[in-house]
């Protein structure tokens, strides 16, 4: 295995590092006051090309693989999570699927604007009904000539506010249960779609999820997302290959907590001595950092096996699933350490501490990523 990162990597890692340093950390706490991304740091992420990250070269993206996109990842990581949601959603869930399964017309349709930032893309599977059990969605999807009318609502959609193109699961066969469900790629201008209630959440202020409301929503058969049928083996399919990424983001942002940790610890002083040296402090940054550093090693393998084509079912599930708990473990810790001021809604401490919780719930709890684990160990025992 090799997780060294060529020139053109390295120097986007570069500017990446120096971007998110200077201008996203510099407007971090007015993202979280405000509840948006401002817009100068959406068109310099444009510039800087973020919003291409998934897509190949010929469709205007970075075409890059996954090592390089987690080494990525890890630098947009290491501020606001809003920020880096919405970058993820996008980058991820939100674009793989067309790259992935979409045929050339869809592909040249639809890429480039989205690697340009232009079009920015969402993922619509969960609903009221269907949370960790997705089979048991409930929006239909009904051919009528040369286009399919899709009914019901979705909930918790990233970037439903500012997205243009959403990938949609639809019951297109009742009787087939998941067998039924079809994937399609769904414009925000469509007859019959519309965006719902906005949900106001714990933490990830800035980036915006939203109910889709789809009322008789007219989607040309041309927009079908792979085969018929195939919409819940492709979600899982997308949701696996974007857990190296997710679990890259949450380490970019435990070692932006060891960062702050580290640096408070040393200036602030008690007992006549800066904090670190009192054994109990010093313990909790050493098994933050132990952490971190397993956390950085597992990640780059699973997305370095993503890259060779290996099935990563089971790997990725563990990622997830440690990535999350790592992230939630270091942010608790980063709060101890830093005392009452790490409860102080003034200072990032706090603001990490809420946004971690989420990475334990969406894009498969903790609990349905065990599941997957054990799934897999029991058919490598049969």
């Amino acid at each position: 295995m090799n997780f060294s990162f060529n020139e053109d990597i390295l120097f986007l890692k570069r500017n990446v590092k120096d971007f998110i340093q200077t201008e996203v950390e510099a407007v971090a706490m007015d993202i979280e006051k405000e509840d948006k991304i401002p817009d100068r740091i959406i068109t310099m992420s444009k510039e800087l090309g973020l919003f291409g990250l998934s897509i190949p070269e010929i469709y205007g993206g970075l075409g890059i693989g996954m090592v390089g996109k987690c080494a990525l990842y890890e630098e947009i990581g290491a501020t606001h999570n809003g920020y880096t949601t919405l970058i993820g959603a996008h980058t991820g869930i939100g674009t793989v699927g067309i790259v992935e399964l979409g045929n050339k017309k869809q592909k040249e349709k639809y890429l480039p604007p989205m690697a340009r930032g232009e079009r920015i893309g969402a993922f619509a599977l969960t609903e009221p009904s269907a949370g960790s059990n997705a089979s048991n969605i409930k929006t239909t999807a009904v051919k009528k000539g040369d286009k399919y009318i899709l009914n019901g609502t979705k909930h918790y959609i990233t970037n439903a506010t500012i997205a243009d193109v959403f990938t949609v699961m639809a019951v297109t066969d009742s009787s087939k249960g998941a067998k039924g469900i079809t994937s399609f790629i769904v414009e925000k201008d469509f007859p019959g779609f519309k965006v719902g209630a906005v949900e106001s959440k714990m933490g990830l202020k800035g980036s915006q999820s939203a109910e889709i409301i789809l009322e008789d929503c007219e989607v040309p058969e041309e927009n079908v997302l792979g085969e018929v049928g195939k919409g819940y083996v492709n979600a899982l399919k997308i949701l696996t290959n974007g857990r190296a990424g997710l679990a890259a983001r949450n380490l970019g942002s435990c070692q932006k907590l060891l960062d702050l940790s580290i640096t408070y610890t040393e200036e602030r002083e008690q007992f006549g001595v800066p904090i670190i040296e009192h054994q109990a402090v010093a313990h909790m940054i050493a098994e933050m950092a132990v952490e971190i550093e397993a956390l950085r090693s597992f990640t780059y393998r699973v997305a370095w096996m993503v890259d060779e084509g290996e099935k990563v079912i089971k790997e990725a599930a563990m990622l997830k699933l440690y990535g999350s708990e790592v992230y939630n473990r270091v942010a608790d810790k980063a709060v101890q350490v830093h005392g009452g001021i790490g409860y102080i809604s003034d200072y990032p401490i706090e603001r990490f501490f809420r946004d971690a919780r989420i990475t334990r719930i969406y894009e498969g709890t903790s609990e349905i990523q065990k599941n997957i684990i054990a799934g897999q160990l029991r058919k490598e025992y049969e």
